[in-house]
């Protein structure tokens, strides 16, 4: 029986890796943008620690010094969760360009692996076309064969 080889394999192949590789990048970018939010959290945890402590100082004895270092405080970390929520963007932004390479090469793949499917649907056409005028020689053979008896 006849085997199947695919000529573009080879390419097929290359599409896998890319793919993996493309799946290793969105994951890595879905990391690094759950650690950024991560840290976007524990800086808006630590704004409203300084909230409470501001809040304390207002409701207690007038302590100035307190209430205008927990107000600094405040104002400073106002300042960083800009720039963290910024550098989330940034990291949201990166995410959503490995998700469309990684959707990109899923498709090329995906179309390699069709064209594969089709050139082995082929195959099998040819195969069983092969083996059907076998048949039909053997047959054809046979009944000669018995006919020229006969005579």
């Amino acid at each position: 029986m006849a085997k199947f080889i695919y000529r573009m394999q080879n390419i097929l192949d290359i599409k896998l890796k890319l793919e993996d590789a493309a799946r290793q990048e969105y994951a890595d970018a879905r990391v690094a943008l759950s650690v950024e939010e991560d840290k976007l959290e524990a800086l808006k945890n630590r704004k409203e620690l300084y909230y409470k402590e501001y809040q304390e100082a207002i409701e207690g004895s007038l302590d100035f010094l307190k209430i205008e270092e927990c107000s600094n405080a405040i104002d400073v970390m106002n300042g960083i969760i800009q720039a963290q929520l910024e550098v989330v963007r940034q990291k949201s932004k990166e995410l959503e360009k490995a998700r469309q390479k990684l959707a990109q090469v899923m498709q090329e793949r995906k179309m390699h692996e069709r064209l594969k499917e089709k050139k082995f649907d082929e195959f099998l056409k040819e195969l069983s076309a092969e083996e059907n005028k076998e048949i039909d020689q053997v047959v054809s053979y046979q009944f000669n064969s018995k006919g020229n008896t006969e005579d």
